[in-house]
This record gives C-alpha cells, sequence and structure tokens, in this order.
C-alpha cells in the first residue's frame, strides 16, 4: 500500500468507522458465538502472496464482527464504561503515524512534554492538591500508565522500596528478604481483584479489609487489625483505598483513612479508576476529600472521560519514591538534558520501557470538548443511572442493593440467588441488552451501568421492558 491507496483506504475506513458507530444499535450488542468459532473460519497459516484490502475488509464482516461484543452500544451496560469518541479516534490515527517510542526526552520530546502539561491540565480540572502538580515548586507529577492495574502495582512496588530502604537505614543489620517476609498490604474486600494481584507480583502478604453497610473500609476496623498485625511483628506499609468500588461503586472513607496512614507511615494508593472522572464535576469534587493525605493516585480517562483505551492517569506525590524504585540507567537510554531538572523520562514510572504517544487523545480530546462538554457528558450519564434506578424502585417485585451515586445501578428480583441467576441467564442469551453480575452481602445482584455515548433515555426505558418481559416469563416457569 503507497501513500496514494493509503488516503483512499483511510477515506473509506473513516466511512466505515462511522457507520459501524452510527448503526451499531442494530447489532446484537452480544455475540451468538462458541468458542474456538474463528479458527475454523481463516487459513491455519499466513498467506504466502499479499491479499488484497478488499479481501480484507469482506473478512471483517465474515469473521470478525459476529464474535464482536459491542460496547459501544447503547444497549451494552455490563462492566463499566469504556472511552470513545471521535476526537480521540483521530488522536490515536496521529499517534500511529507519528509511531514514536517515548521512553525518554530525547526519544522524542513533544511525547514526554506534551504528557506532563497533561497531567496537570487534568490534575487541575480535578483541584488536585499542588503537591501533585508537576509544573508547580511541588515534587509530584502524574504518567499515562496503560490500566489501573499498572498503577496499583508501580504504587505497592514503590511504596515496598521505600519502607525498605526506610528499615534498613534505621537497622542495617536487617536484610531485604527479613523485612519483606513482614510486610503486610490493606486493601477494601470490595476492591478490584487487580490490587490482589499487584500483591502476588510484588511477593508481601495482603488483607481484605471488612466494610460496612454501604461497603466502605472505615477507619477504625483498619486501625484494629494494623494494631493486631503490629503485635505480631509484622509490618503495615501499603493501603490501596478504593472509590468507586467495581460491585457498587462504593467510597472509601479517605478523610478518616488518610490520617491513619499517615501516622503510621503506610503509603496511601487511592484507586478511583471508575468513579475518578466525575470529580470534574463540582458536586462529585467532595468524594475525593481527603486525597491531600494520599502518596499516590489513579483514575482511568478511558473509562469516562470520552478518551479511548488505553489512558490511565496516575499522580505521585514524591517522583522521587517512584523514579528511586525504577530507575535504570544502561549508556544507550542516557542522554544530555537527563539531568537538567526540567526533563521526565517516564520509563522510570512504568513496567515496560516503550511508550506510545497517548497524551495526544487527551489533547485533543479536552480541547474539542472543553471542561464544560466532559462534565455534561458525566452528568448526563448520571441522570440516566438515576432514571433506571426510579424505574427499578417502581417495580415492587425488585429491590435496589446500593446507594446509586454516579453511572451504576445494582438491583435484583426480591428472591433467591437462583431466580437472579436465571433471569440473568435469560437476559445474556437474548443478546438484547449485556449486564454482568456482583455479589453483595451474599447475595447475587444485577448490574446496570450507564456506558455507551450514544445511550439515551429511551434505550433506558427499552431495556427496562425488556427485564421485566423476561421476568414475566421466567416467573411463569415452573419451579419459580
Amino acid at each position: 500500500m503507497d501513500a496514494e491507496e493509503f488516503r483512499r483506504r483511510g477515506k473509506e475506513m473513516v466511512d466505515y468507522t462511522a457507520d459501524y458507530l452510527e448503526k451499531i444499535e442494530k447489532r446484537h450488542v452480544y455475540p451468538d458465538v462458541n468458542p474456538g468459532y474463528l479458527r475454523s473460519l481463516i487459513p491455519s497459516e499466513a498467506p504466502e502472496e499479499p491479499e488484497s484490502y478488499e479481501d480484507v475488509m469482506k473478512d471483517v464482516e465474515r469473521v470478525i464482527m459476529p464474535g464482536v461484543t459491542h460496547w459501544h452500544s447503547p444497549n451494552f451496560f455490563a462492566y463499566f464504561p469504556t472511552a470513545s469518541s471521535y476526537p480521540a479516534m483521530l488522536a490515536d490515527m496521529l499517534c500511529g503515524a507519528i509511531g514514536c517510542i517515548g521512553f525518554s526526552w530525547s526519544a522524542s520530546p513533544a511525547c514526554t512534554e506534551l504528557e506532563t502539561v497533561m497531567l496537570d491540565w487534568l490534575g487541575k480540572m480535578l483541584h488536585l492538591p499542588e503537591c501533585f502538580i508537576a509544573g508547580t515548586s511541588g515534587q509530584g507529577g502524574g504518567v499515562i500508565q496503560g490500566t489501573a492495574s499498572e498503577a496499583t502495582l508501580m504504587a505497592l512496588l514503590a511504596a515496598r522500596c521505600k519502607v525498605v530502604r526506610r528499615l534498613q537505614a534505621m537497622q542495617p543489620e536487617k536484610s531485604e528478604c527479613d523485612i519483606l517476609s513482614k510486610l503486610v498490604a490493606y486493601t477494601s474486600e470490595q476492591a478490584h481483584s487487580s490490587v490482589e494481584r499487584a500483591a502476588l507480583i510484588g511477593g508481601v502478604m495482603m488483607k481484605k479489609v471488612p466494610t460496612d453497610n454501604s461497603y466502605s473500609v472505615r477507619e477504625d476496623v483498619l486501625k484494629q487489625m494494623l494494631e493486631e498485625d503490629k503485635a505480631k511483628g509484622l509490618i503495615p506499609f501499603f493501603l490501596c483505598a478504593t472509590l468507586g468500588t467495581t460491585p457498587s461503586c462504593a467510597f472509601d472513607h479517605l478523610t478518616d483513612l488518610g490520617p491513619l496512614c499517615n501516622s503510621e507511615n503506610m503509603w496511601l494508593h487511592v484507586d478511583a479508576a471508575y468513579a475518578g472522572s466525575a470529580f470534574i464535576c463540582p458536586e462529585f469534587r467532595p468524594l475525593l476529600n481527603g486525597i491531600e493525605f494520599a502518596d499516590s493516585f489513579n483514575f482511568n480517562p478511558h473509562k469516562w472521560l470520552l478518551i479511548n483505551f488505553d489512558c490511565s492517569t496516575m499522580w505521585v506525590k514524591n517522583r522521587i519514591d517512584m523514579i528511586g524504585a525504577f530507575k535504570m540507567e544502561p549508556l544507550y537510554l542516557k542522554h544530555e538534558n537527563q539531568e537538567s531538572g526540567l526533563v521526565t523520562d517516564y520509563r522510570h514510572w512504568q513496567i515496560p520501557l516503550g511508550r506510545r504517544f497517548r497524551s495526544l487523545k487527551m489533547w485533543f480530546v479536552f480541547r474539542m470538548y472543553g471542561v464544560s462538554g466532559l462534565q455534561a457528558y458525566i452528568r448526563k450519564h448520571v441522570a440516566l443511572a438515576k432514571e433506571f434506578e426510579s424505574l427499578v424502585r417502581a417495580d415492587k417485585r425488585f429491590e435496589i442493593c446500593a446507594e446509586v451515586v454516579m453511572g451504576l445501578v445494582c438491583f435484583r428480583l426480591k428472591g433467591t440467588n437462583e431466580l437472579n441467576q436465571a433471569l440473568l441467564k435469560k437476559i445474556t442469551k437474548s443478546r438484547e441488552i449485556h449486564l454482568v453480575p456482583c455479589q453483595l452481602s451474599e447475595r447475587f445482584v444485577l448490574r446496570f451501568a450507564i456506558c455507551a455515548r450514544a445511550t439515551e433515555s429511551h434505550h433506558i426505558h427499552q431495556a427496562w421492558r425488556h427485564i421485566t418481559q423476561l421476568t414475566f416469563e421466567l416467573l411463569q416457569e415452573p419451579g419459580h
């Protein structure tokens, strides 16, 4: 493919993409395929000779689309949103064209510097404390990670390195192995599984903190656990607090947990993967109160801020804690500006070496939507969730299982877990809408998350009619 054909095919792909998204509602949201469906549809080996672009595109519809779960369908209500917007798609196209591997400032200065500035822009939109903003006299700053899972792992590893160095400075006779064997990290029993995985990778013990009736971690419960563990000779060093848990969008109490972590010399990491986007709205910003006590903070603009995956933003209060844990300086990566004090080499802030020009997506979206446009988008989704909540509450067969704060509604059919499992099975099998479950207080609960940019009020009412129709059919079946 030469430049001339690329121009032509590029325009065709933009048309295909626009048509796909405009007409996505006509497709079943959930695929009707079995595991292994794809292998029989394509050759077992790559073609020896080139094939035409037309043939490839025909196979997109024949091979790929039948197995796609359409996350951007207005009938998709599962998991949490994955963001999408036309400005972000165009920025991703430019990112691919530039094709730099921005592991250091010298590898592509614009890639590094735009990222630093975009994290400052976003940090100011969230009204983060000055210590997290790189463009101030503070020692902090932000970085784009691939996912919140990576951010949590980076925070835990940095915390582990920091506590080992601190304790060895106080007691030089203690070996690193001895200290590591006593380290304990903590997180909510409602926290995402990636937090527990970070501890497995980091080789440290992790304990889950029981939550209250609102599924939030409280300071008194954590304090008791810390006292018991210290009495056993263990070393508490890390807490991952969650703002907007995956099961029910619950919020841990940062204003209480933060001072406790600071007094115990524990690293406080705040995971707001989904809910963090909403903090750009003044009415939701109080949920972030207490962030001044945190050592690191992360959320995913690629969930709810119209920036396509991947873009997971992370801030640290003291970047030396991060850089000091991971800095490696082989000669082939050194450059003359790295010690200038004006330069950030993001390879020291992440697990991989290479990194894409992801900040272009932030730049395009922030400029073309503006803060007011992004706020309006968040508020629309929250309003739609409240609308669905009112429909559920009006039907006495159902119950709401957790407070509806943002764009997630947790509900269930009154009755057994088996009854709700049967309802979800019917919903999934219908392929008209897509939901996933969670478990709250030993109950099987259905999650209804407002996800797609195209979702409107009539989609909410349509989904509810579908759920109630399937409920009626289920309750007519023997045994229900």
